[in-house]
């Protein structure tokens, strides 16, 4: 028997348009395995999550840029279709953003965190993050906001090279536009050229000191904070391989126990009063050996399922356990657990997990196949197409059709056993 309420259905949002987000996946497999019925606001255009056997239908998200009145149009259609009570899962910060400004407007089709005001947006915001950090006392790269080419200069001059610049609100980027949340600068003329494009970034520029990568330095907390503020379902990982190397997604990660990292996140989110699912990336300085946060995420991390424990509680189960009033069980760590991403590191895939620990694919699973097929099939293709733009040879042509998804059969609701072993 399930321990969720499994008359209670799910509804997982992602904005943006991104086919290889496992996360989203790996909220349908969660829920869906347990016995939710889960609904998926998503590009559907050849996306492998169409292809779970554990989504009950996928919903044509907000278009890309979409005001909060589309994206609350979008969720009170889908809300009408499904026509009870639902259980909202936002998969970007764009979609955590909007649900959190929209709450009172959501209720009462859909149950959601009593996340304090603004909150969300705040923790997104990188400058805000700077000054929530200096406020709760957790460390944060030293962060300056210029104002003015000669303040740019300036900012350069006292960080030292190479900087880190971002963009304070990255999910107002525009498609298109070639600009990317974060970039590594390693001149002031480069940071001049990034500070022109304010407007067009829609957010202001910050520049901030740069920590170097390396072994044993990035790291993150996933969790769930509960209508108590208590944290759960979710613990510190241990970054082992990036994709881009060095500064990008987790590819492989490793659950590993860190007193200081989870002493940081909890700190933060009860010193701001923070509820629901949260994602915290840190850096640990190589010279000092203090752990910077780096980015706070209002929302499920992509490789969440990493921290499923023994009793197969992960953050978004214990969100929809929370909201619904169910128990969330206690459940033991699982310490050396590992989750990989085969596309972004398919070696690791291949090989078995050391010393037989338990591990956790983004794609393959062996109760619901299709994902894994679709995904290779459009990374193949995507992989192609980028070689052929490198090598120029890339000429104008019609669009790729969409892969066919393979039709998917009725999702079961699986025993605890299965549910453990999967």
């Amino acid at each position: 028997m399930s321990l969720l309420d499994t008359r209670v259905p799910a509804v997982v949002l992602r904005i943006d348009r991104n086919p290889f987000h496992h996360g989203t996946l790996g909220a349908a497999r969660s829920l869906g395995r347990a016995g939710v019925d889960v609904h998926v606001v998503a590009d559907s255009a050849g996306s492998p999550v169409g292809a779970s056997r554990y989504v009950r239908h996928m919903h044509s998200p907000p278009l890309p840029g979409a005001s909060p009145d589309d994206i609350l149009a979008v969720l009170r259609r889908v809300a009408d279709d499904i026509g009870r009570p639902a259980v909202l899962v936002p998969m970007d910060d764009a979609g955590a953003i909007a649900v959190s400004r929209m709450r009172d407007e959501l209720a009462p089709s859909y149950l959601l965190p009593a996340m304090p005001g603004t909150l969300a947006e705040r923790v997104a915001d990188k400058a805000e993050l700077a000054a929530l950090c200096a406020a709760t006392d957790v460390p944060y790269p030293e962060t300056l906001v210029p104002d003015s080419p000669a303040e740019v200069s300036d900012a350069m001059r006292r960080l030292g090279l190479p900087v880190v610049a971002k963009w304070s609100r990255p999910w107002l980027l525009p498609a298109g536009s070639g600009l990317r949340s974060t970039v590594l600068v390693r001149s002031v003329q480069q940071a001049r050229e990034l500070f022109v494009r304010t407007g067009e970034a829609g957010s202001r520029l910050l520049l901030q000191a740069y920590l170097a990568p390396g072994p044993d330095r990035d790291w993150f907390f996933h969790g769930y904070a509960d209508h108590a503020g208590t944290v759960r379902g979710g613990g510190p990982g241990r970054k082992q391989l990036a994709w881009p190397r060095g500064a990008g997604l987790t590819a492989v990660g490793c659950w590993t126990p860190n007193s200081q990292v989870q002493a940081l996140a909890e700190r933060l989110v009860d010193a701001l009063g923070y509820r629901g699912i949260f994602d915290l990336d840190f850096r640990r300085c190589g010279t000092t050996g203090r752990y910077h946060l780096l980015d706070f995420n209002p929302r499920t991390g992509a490789q969440f399922r990493l921290f499923a424990d023994s009793a197969g509680l992960d953050v978004v189960r214990a969100l929809h356990l929370d909201m619904t009033g169910c128990p969330l069980p206690d459940g033991s760590p699982l310490p050396g657990r590992t989750f990989v991403v085969e596309n972004y590191a398919p070696l690791a895939a291949l090989s078995a997990a050391p010393g037989g620990r338990e591990r956790e694919l983004a794609w393959y699973a062996g109760d619901d196949r299709s994902p894994g097929r679709v995904m290779w099939a459009l990374w193949c293709r995507h992989v192609s197409r980028r070689l052929r733009e490198r090598l120029g040879t890339t000429t104008p042509a019609v669009p790729e059709p969409a892969p066919r998804l393979i039709p998917r059969a009725a999702s079961p609701s699986l025993t605890d056993n299965e549910k453990a072993s999967s």
